[in-house]
């Protein structure tokens, strides 16, 4: 019962601290003056919202699709290239600094490439979504892997553990909280490579409804769609969190408070 008094109270401050930067940005507009093409209030984009929603929405399915695609491409590749790198030193000395420096090029740098390749449309967002979430994914399971205690693997070997014995039944498992650590950083960086994509080389999605309510002046629609994309990844957090609770619940600490 404590437990559950307190998780109210943790879940009541979070509400009561979001609330209060919302009633401070429209109390900071409406006693400063601020036009709405500079800053909208907050009651201006949720009017926003709620009359272009029938045009947003087919927005929105979009990008959530280009980046759930995007994103579990980039899952798969960093997995493995996360294995690869984690359980090899060679792979590890050779791959490792030529994935640092391809994450180090600005993604918005790339799109054009891919424009030139697959065109404009929906390929450049998905490849952009992809490439964004591939190095923490691997940079995570890398670790994980690598950080595998020496007496875990030993004792596999006393017991005549093949290699792959050792990585499947205790490196992956080991790696598990990295790995989902990693799934929550990448999926709202693959918001990011999604939209960049369809500012730049789509004529569909968030990212290309904002430009064009931008062009327009229409700036409580382009926070509106700021809005959405918060709400998309914010959601999509949550639910890799509840996984992570699920998946790895026996890597965190328990509370150990009697009731």
């Amino acid at each position: 019962m404590e437990r559950f008094r307190e998780l109210v109270r943790e879940r009541a401050a979070s509400i009561g601290l979001i609330v209060g930067v919302f009633v401070f940005w429209e109390a900071a507009c409406l006693i400063g003056g601020v036009s709405d093409i500079v800053l909208p209030r907050p009651t201006q984009i949720i009017a926003a919202l709620v009359e272009y929603w029938p045009a947003i929405r087919p927005h929105a399915a979009q990008t959530l699709y280009t980046t759930l695609v995007g994103f579990a491409i980039g899952v798969a590749v960093g997995i493995l290239f996360g294995v690869a790198i984690g359980s090899s030193k060679l792979a590890y000395d050779t791959a490792y600094p030529l994935l640092v420096g391809f994450s180090s090029i600005p993604k918005v740098a790339v799109v054009p490439i891919f424009v030139l390749w697959f065109g404009a449309g929906t390929a450049p967002a998905i490849l952009t979504a992809a490439i964004i979430s591939i190095f923490p994914i691997t940079v995570n399971v890398a670790t994980g892997i690598a950080t595998v205690e020496p007496e875990l693997e030993d004792v596999m070997k006393t017991l005549k553990a093949s290699r792959w014995d050792i990585l499947w039944n205790v490196s992956l498992p080991r790696s598990m909280p990295y790995f989902f650590a990693s799934l929550k950083v990448a999926v709202t960086l693959a918001f990011v490579g999604s939209v960049v994509a369809e500012t730049v080389a789509s004529n569909f999605g968030i990212g290309n409804m904002m430009m064009v309510a931008s062009s327009t002046f229409n700036v409580p629609l382009v926070f509106a769609g700021l809005f959405i994309l918060a709400g998309l990844g914010v959601g999509l957090y949550a639910i890799f969190s509840v996984f992570e609770q699920r998946v790895t619940g026996w890597a965190h600490r328990k509370d150990l408070a009697v009731t």
